[in-house]
């Protein structure tokens, strides 16, 4: 069965790492584009979510989006929107749920988001 919005990003987190999971369906299908184009590279991008710190130090490749896209709402819950650039346009956006240890996968694409450019 295909993971569908609310879904883990499988598999499981183990203590103390953070759990991955797909805010929407278009997420889903993004990231399964990226497994299929990329599959180490998105591979490494999980693991870098996933063990990310409280406060990351920023990279050029995993960084806090800037202006009116810095932060986005999930179920409601304004977050901290971060990006990963998983290829030279491949990207994913995810949110920041610290209460609950969980990064919300918003934006997954084997394309650069029209959004940043």
């Amino acid at each position: 069965m295909s993971p569908k919005r609310g879904d883990r990003v499988a598999p499981p987190a183990a203590a103390g790492a953070w759990e991955l999971r797909f805010a929407s369906n278009d997420a889903v299908k993004g990231w399964e584009e990226l497994c299929r184009q990329a599959a180490s590279n998105t591979a490494a991008a999980w693991r870098e979510m996933r063990d990310r710190g409280h406060t990351p130090t920023p990279t050029a490749r995993h960084h806090r989006l800037k202006g009116s896209l810095a932060s986005a709402s999930h179920s409601g819950v304004s977050m901290e929107q971060w990006q990963i650039e998983v290829t030279g346009a491949g990207r994913v956006w995810y949110l920041v749920d610290v209460d609950h240890r969980t990064l919300w996968v918003k934006l997954a694409r084997t394309g650069h988001p029209k959004a940043t450019e």
